[in-house]
C-alpha cells in the first residue's frame, strides 16, 4: 500500500497517577527526520523511543510532541545542599572581613533562600512501568499516524494513476501522428522542386535522401519506447505499493528527460503541444510522488 509523507496522529492516557499525550505530525523530506518535544521525565526514553518508532516511519519529517501531568501528591521532595550553603557562608564572611562591614547575624531562612541551597526534586518512580504506560500510548499515537498516511496515500495513488493514463494517451498520439510528418515532407519536397524545375525529371534518389535525413532527424520511436515502459513501470509500482517514493522520483526524472527530448525533435505544432502538455503532467506527477514514502 502506498502511503504518503503527509499524516497525523493523537493519543492520550489518563490515570488516577498520571496523564500523557502524544501529538504525531508530518511533511514530506528527504530523510527520516524525527523531532521530539517532550517533558525532561522523558529524556531517558528518547533513544528507545526512536528505535521503536522505526516500525511505523520510513521518511519525512516527524514532529512529536509529549505532554505529561502527575496527579500524585507526593511527587517531590525538597533537598538540601550543604555544600552549596558552606560555600555562601565562607564567602559572606569574607566579604565582611575585606569591606569591614558590620557583622549581623545570618539566620537558616535568609540562607535557605539562596539559590540551590534548598532545591526540589521529583522522586523517580518505576520506570519500567511508566514505559509499560508510555509505549502503549505512542503505539496508538503510531497507528492513527500511520493510517492517516495510507488514506492520503491512496488518494494519491488515485490521482496519479489517473494522470499516467492521460500521459499514456498522449504518447499514443504522438506515435500516430509521427509517421505522417515524413510522407508531408516528402509531398512537400516534391511539390516544391515540380514548382522549381517544371518539366524536368525528379532525382528520386535525391528526394529519398533527403526524406531519410529529416525522418531521422524527427524520429521519436526511441523516445516514445522508453516514455511509455516508464509511465507502465510507475503504474506497476503504485499498484505494488511499499516505500516507493524515491524510485518513483527516479523515473519521473527519466520520464521529463523522454518528453524533454520529444519537444526538441518535434516538427510539428500539434506534437510540440502535445510534447509540453506530457511535460506539464510529468512534472505534477513528480510533486506529487515527492510526498511518497
Amino acid at each position: 500500500m502506498i502511503r504518503s509523507m503527509t499524516g497525523f496522529g493523537r493519543a492520550e492516557s489518563i490515570t488516577k497517577e498520571r496523564k500523557i499525550v502524544i501529538e504525531m505530525k508530518s511533511v514530506n523530506h528527504r530523510y527520516c527526520d524525527i523531532n521530539i518535544k517532550m517533558p525532561k521525565k522523558f529524556n531517558s526514553f528518547e533513544a528507545v523511543m526512536r528505535n521503536h518508532l522505526k516500525a511505523y516511519i520510513g521518511r519525512g519529517k516527524i514532529d512529536i510532541y509529549i505532554s505529561y501531568e502527575d496527579y500524585t501528591k507526593n511527587n517531590v521532595c525538597v533537598k538540601y545542599n550543604p555544600e552549596i550553603a558552606a560555600e555562601y557562608v565562607k564567602y559572606i564572611r569574607q566579604m565582611e572581613t575585606d569591606f569591614d562591614l558590620r557583622k549581623n547575624d545570618l539566620s537558616a531562612v535568609i540562607l535557605s533562600k539562596y539559590p540551590e541551597v534548598l532545591t526540589l526534586e521529583e522522586i523517580s518512580g518505576d520506570e519500567e512501568r511508566l514505559w509499560k504506560e508510555f509505549v502503549e500510548v505512542l503505539d496508538e499515537a503510531a497507528e492513527q499516524f500511520v493510517e492517516s498516511r495510507m488514506k492520503e496515500g491512496e488518494n494519491l495513488k488515485t490521482d496519479l494513476l489517473d494522470k499516467l493514463k492521460g500521459m499514456l494517451e498522449m504518447v499514443d498520439y504522438i506515435e500516430e501522428v509521427s509517421p505522417s510528418l515524413v510522407d508531408n515532407y516528402r509531398k512537400r519536397i516534391e511539390d516544391k522542386v515540380k514548382e522549381l524545375l517544371e518539366n524536368s525529371t525528379i532525382d528520386e534518389n535525391r528526394i529519398a535522401a533527403e526524406v531519410t535525413i529529416y525522418a531521422d532527424k524527427i524520429c521519436v520511436d526511441e523516445e516514445t519506447v522508453r516514455l511509455r515502459s516508464h509511465i507502465e513501470n510507475t503504474m506497476a509500482i503504485l499498484t505494488e505499493g511499499g516505500n516507493v517514493g524515491r524510485k518513483l522520483d527516479f523515473i519521473a526524472q527519466e520520464m521529463n528527460r523522454e518528453a524533454n527530448t520529444i519537444l526538441s525533435k518535434a516538427d510539428s505544432l500539434d506534437i510540440s503541444n502535445k510534447a509540453i502538455d506530457l511535460k506539464t503532467e510529468i512534472e505534477k506527477v513528480r510533486e506529487q510522488i515527492q510526498n511518497i514514502e
